[in-house]
C-alpha cells in the first residue's frame, strides 16, 4: 500500500488528522489495532476546549456535538465548605468548553471517514515504523491474518503511550520528563442526573472529588484514592457516602444518588517525550505526552498536535517549504508544557498528598482563596482551562498565520 500520510491509531487525534488532510486534498491511510465497536465505546475524556470545538465544527464534525453536547460557561471550586464559580466567558472574552464524550467524537469522525475519506482499517495492528530517517518511511502491520507494508511520505503516530511509533525514535535522541503521583482517581458512571449544571472541583482534607457528567441523565464522578487502589473494593454505598462527605457545602446543596453502572481507577501521571519528531515520523497525543486528568487537557492537546501537523504539511504542499514541518516539535511542545504546568498546578492545588503537612494544606487553601478573590488569578485559570492557542506563537505570544495554511480547519 502507498499513501502520503500513514496514521497509526484511530482515536480522536488520528481520525481528526485524517479529516483535516482530506479537506486539504492530502491522502492518508489510518491503521487501528482494535475493531470499530471497541473504538466507539472506549471511555476517555469528556471536556472539549473552545479551540477543539472550533476545529471540529470547521472539519464538518460538529453537527451532533452542537445538538447533544453541553456547553459549559464555568466550573465551581469547593473548599472549606465554600463554593466559588469561575466564569469562563466573563474572564476570557467569551470562551467556554463543551461536555461531549470522546466516544461520541470518535463516532462522528469515523462516520465521516467511512463516508468520503481515505482508507480506515480496523483490526490492523501496527508492528513497527521503519525508515523514518529516509524519504519513504513505512509502517509494517498485520491485517486479516497477514502482514503488509504501508509506504508513506510521512508517518504520524497517534497510537498512545504503549504504541509502536515512539519506539522508532532512537533512545539516544530521546529525552523523557515524567512525574508519577501517589494517588489515583476512582471514577464511576451513574444513571442519575448531575447534581450541578457545571463541573465541581473539590479540595477536601479527606481527598479530592469531582462532580462531572456525560449527559443530562448520566453523572460522571471521581474520588481521590491511593495509587493502585482496586475499584471493586469500594461498594456503591461507600462511594456515594464518600462523595457526599467531600462535596458537602455550607448551604442546602444535596448530592443526588443513583445506580452506578461502571467503576474504574485512573492512575495520575505527567509525561513528556522530546522531541516529537524524528525524520519523517511525527508523534501526537499520548504517544508524546500524558497529563493528569485534573486539567482536562489530554484529548485537547492531541487535537492541537494534529492541527499543527496538518497546517505544516498543507504549507509544504502549497509552498514547497519544510519550515513548519521542521518546527513541529518545538511548536507543539510550547503548548504541551503550558498544559503540563496547568495540569500540575490543578492537581497539586486540589489533591492532599498522603504525606502532606498542615502547612501544605493551608497553602492549598490559600491558592484557592486567591483564585476566588482575584480577577487576575481567576482569569489565569479560565484562560488555561478553556484552552491555549493552537499553532505557532511569535515573540509576542500571539498566534501566527503562516502563508498557505488557509485550507486547514482551525487556522489561527
Amino acid at each position: 500500500m502507498r499513501t502520503t500520510v500513514g496514521i497509526i491509531g484511530a482515536g480522536p487525534a488520528g481520525l481528526l488528522l485524517a479529516r483535516l488532510l482530506h479537506d486539504a486534498g492530502i491522502d492518508s491511510v489510518v491503521l487501528e489495532s482494535r475493531d470499530r465497536a471497541y473504538v466507539e465505546r472506549r471511555q476517555r475524556a469528556g471536556i472539549l476546549e473552545q479551540g477543539t470545538v472550533d476545529v471540529l465544527r470547521a472539519a464538518g464534525a460538529g453537527e451532533r456535538m452542537d445538538r447533544e453536547g453541553l456547553r459549559h460557561d464555568g466550573i465551581e471550586l469547593r473548599f472549606a465548605g465554600r463554593r466559588h464559580r469561575v466564569d469562563f466567558p466573563g474572564l476570557t472574552g467569551g470562551r467556554s468548553v463543551m461536555v461531549y464524550a470522546q466516544t461520541e467524537v470518535c463516532k462522528d469522525l469515523i462516520a465521516l471517514q467511512l463516508e468520503d475519506g481515505g482508507p480506515l482499517l480496523f483490526e490492523a495492528e501496527a508492528l513497527a515504523v521503519e525508515g523514518a530517517e529516509g524519504d519513504r518511511p513505512s509502517v509494517r502491520f498485520r491485517h486479516e491474518g497477514r502482514e503488509d507494508v504501508l509506504t508513506c511520505d510521512y508517518v504520524v503516530g497517534c497510537d498512545g503511550f504503549w504504541g509502536v511509533a515512539r519506539k522508532a525514535v532512537p533512545v539516544g535522541l530521546s529525552q523523557v520528563f515524567e512525574r508519577t503521583y501517589p494517588f489515583a482517581w476512582l471514577g464511576v458512571l451513574a444513571d442519575v442526573p448531575p447534581s450541578h449544571d457545571e463541573l465541581v472541583y473539590t479540595r477536601h482534607d479527606r481527598g479530592f472529588a469531582l462532580l462531572s457528567m456525560r449527559s443530562p441523565s448520566t453523572s460522571r464522578l471521581y474520588l481521590q484514592v491511593p495509587a493502585g487502589a482496586d475499584a471493586e473494593s469500594w461498594t456503591d454505598e461507600e462511594i456515594w457516602d464518600e462523595l457526599e462527605r467531600r462535596l458537602e457545602t455550607d448551604d442546602d446543596w444535596e448530592l443526588a444518588r443513583g445506580p452506578i453502572t461502571q467503576k474504574s481507577v485512573t492512575p495520575m501521571r505527567s509525561y513528556v517525550h522530546e522531541p516529537m519528531r524524528h525524520g519523517r515520523l511525527f508523534l501526537a497525543g499520548d504517544a508524546a505526552h500524558i497529563v493528569p486528568p485534573t486539567g482536562a487537557k489530554g484529548l485537547n492537546l492531541a487535537v492541537g498536535d494534529v492541527v499543527t501537523f496538518a497546517r505544516a504539511l498543507t504549507h509544504r504542499q502549497e509552498t514547497g517549504s519544510d519550515q513548519l514541518l521542521d518546527s513541529y516539535s518545538a511548536d507543539c511542545l510550547r503548548r504541551v508544557w503550558q498544559a503540563e504546568r496547568f495540569s500540575y498546578d490543578m492537581t497539586t492545588m486540589l489533591h492532599p498528598a498522603p504525606d502532606a503537612t498542615p502547612f501544605e494544606g493551608r497553602l492549598q487553601l490559600a491558592r484557592l482563596d486567591r483564585i476566588a478573590s482575584s480577577r487576575a488569578a481567576g482569569a489565569d485559570l479560565a484562560e488555561a482551562y478553556t484552552g491555549f492557542p493552537i499553532g505557532r506563537t511569535g515573540p509576542s505570544g500571539r498566534r501566527g498565520s503562516p502563508a498557505g495554511s488557509g485550507r486547514v480547519p482551525g487556522r489561527s
